[in-house]
């Protein structure tokens, strides 16, 4: 369907926009919150109505649809002050000031329909690695194999309520049949954390990749999954097909020199050791936040459930010590499978020189950089639908 306005056009087919006759490039929810107010016709679009559509209804908050509208009122040449296109009704939401041509009754959006029930959490398993360890792991999705490598911090049931983690699982579900397991002293799997080695955590991969069948994978891996990921794939080669990494490093905290702006050891296991479990606690909000400073006070509360549900303070005191200790320095040239190297620009967590580093040592390696200060990318951002959709054509993508 194409709508007119002014001077603005908008091809919902082919996902175009333009104006004075010339293309103007929109970020996705711009694109969609456009769309949603070319469609109503000049009528009012509510704030939930714009929530239903274009945020899928997750929890986001008004500085969020603040942004978007700012861009879009950018993106037709007017302002907030003048709002000749765009018109802001103070408390019950927009309006397209311009008259509206083209409507289509199919390109309607659907009335809102009751919520579907909650899928149930697809079953769990249990790998047994070298040390006899018990790896949780399960199955969800249809298409070719697609590993998400366990990092900090998963729980298999949790993360399937979760509005920071569902949507995650239920898009890359969409395009590849999703292996995914909690790392050991994490989640569902044997919470003994006595040994912590990398090749640990290398050999807990293999385990459920051994006890899956997968003979040959693709991987995705974020933040300390990432290092895992570059020492299978380098001991591994025959079994793993592509890779992207995510947000991750090849040295750890502990070992790299310190820099301006960057989170010190010592300080996130003081945050850890003071508030741990403690859904309340300032010390434990400080450490969520290092990760999601963008999240939603509903996104916040269910990372910290997770979080807290998953590890006891001492082991999580204990992991985060042994993960800022992995280096895969002396791996990076010896992995052979394609790889696409991702990271947010304004990372708090883990810098972006890192997975610059990552992509210059692996041999033919591709980098891709999001915009966003969140360590976990959140679904409400821009930058969450080009990672999905990164992802999807990079490990669909015949060999």
């Amino acid at each position: 369907m194409i709508y007119s306005f002014g001077d603005c056009t908008i091809d919902t087919a082919r996902h175009a926009f333009m104006r004075g006759g010339a293309p103007v490039h929109l970020e996705p929810q711009v694109f969609a919150l456009l769309t949603e107010l070319a469609r109503a016709h000049g009528a009012l679009v509510s704030k939930d109505q714009l929530v239903q559509s274009v945020w899928q209804g997750l929890a986001i908050s008004d500085a969020t649809i603040s942004a978007r509208i700012n861009a879009a009122r950018t993106a037709l040449g007017d302002t907030g002050r003048e709002q000749r296109v765009i018109r802001t009704v103070s408390k019950r939401g927009f309006q397209l000031v311009p008259e509206v041509s083209g409507q289509d009754e199919q390109d309607r959006p659907l009335p809102a329909q009751p919520a579907a029930p909650a899928r149930p959490a697809p079953t769990v398993g249990f790998a047994t690695a070298a040390d006899g360890t018990l790896i949780a792991h399960s199955v969800s999705g249809t298409g070719p194999p697609l590993m998400r490598v366990g990092h900090w911090l998963s729980h298999l049931e949790l993360d399937w309520r979760c509005p920071v983690w569902q949507p995650l699982l239920a898009r890359l579900g969409r395009d590849f049949t999703l292996h995914r397991y909690d790392q050991r002293g994490t989640g569902l799997s044997g919470r003994d954390l006595a040994r912590t080695d990398l090749d640990d955590f290398v050999g807990d991969l293999l385990a459920v990749a051994d006890a899956a069948g997968l003979a040959r994978f693709a991987i995705f891996a974020a933040s300390q999954a990432v290092p895992v990921a570059i020492r299978f794939a380098a001991r591994h080669p025959d079994r793993v097909s592509r890779m992207v990494l995510y947000g991750g490093f090849a040295v750890g905290r502990a070992l790299r020199p310190e820099r301006s702006g960057e989170m010190d050891e010592n300080t996130v296991l003081g945050l850890i050791r003071a508030g741990w479990g403690q859904p309340e606690s300032a010390f434990f909000q400080a450490f969520i936040r290092l990760f999601m400073p963008d999240g939603t006070p509903e996104q916040i509360a269910s990372f910290a459930r997770v979080q807290s549900q998953s590890i006891t303070a001492a082991n999580a005191a204990g992991l985060r010590m042994a993960v800022d200790r992995f280096d895969v320095s002396d791996d990076l040239e010896e992995v052979l499978a394609p790889t696409l190297v991702i990271h947010a620009r304004d990372d708090a967590i883990q810098p972006i020189a890192q997975s610059q580093r990552i992509a210059g040592a692996i041999p033919g390696a591709r980098f891709m950089t999001l915009d966003g200060r969140n360590h976990v990318m959140l679904p409400q951002e821009p930058g969450w639908a080009e990672l999905m959709q990164a992802v999807s054509e990079f490990c669909l993508r015949a060999e």
